[in-house]
């Protein structure tokens, strides 16, 4: 009762950031030629982000790797812009926790996968293979 809201009003709160996001995609130099120091929003978003990290890895254990691959993924598909990257992001790895949550549930007769093992199986090559591949920057340039 108490996780849901904080990760809802921090992710709502990302989600009106998202011009800025952007503009952190251009760099400090370009930021600052806009008007803009990044600085202290660097810091903000780095404390908010940590806290959503933080509550959700408590409420749901190690799933983690649905909050990095994920949004790489997707960020691939639809582009960098934060305002559609965000809420994709969000409902994309909700349905894919859902399906692998199902396919838990099915691949061994008669007993439950622990989902962190299906996910880390499907997520960490994908992740390897994001920090491998030479055209792809995470966001950047």
């Amino acid at each position: 009762a108490v996780i849901g809201p904080i990760v809802l009003l921090a992710v709502l709160f990302l989600w009106t950031q998202s011009r800025m996001l952007n503009l952190m995609l251009l760099g400090d130099e370009s930021a600052l030629t806009l008007g803009t120091d990044l600085h202290i929003y660097r810091q903000i978003y780095l404390l908010v982000s940590s806290l959503i990290v933080g509550f959700i890895v408590y409420a749901a254990g190690m799933v983690g790797f649905v909050g990095l691959v994920v949004p790489h993924v997707i960020r691939m598909l639809v582009g960098t812009d934060h305002k559609k990257l965000i809420p994709v992001s969000a409902m994309t790895g909700a349905v894919f926790l859902v399906i692998a949550d199902g396919l838990c549930r099915v691949i061994i007769p008669r007993t439950e996968l622990p989902i962190g093992i299906l996910i880390s199986l499907i997520g960490a090559p994908c992740f390897v293979y994001l920090m491998i591949k030479k055209t792809y920057g995470f966001g950047g340039n």
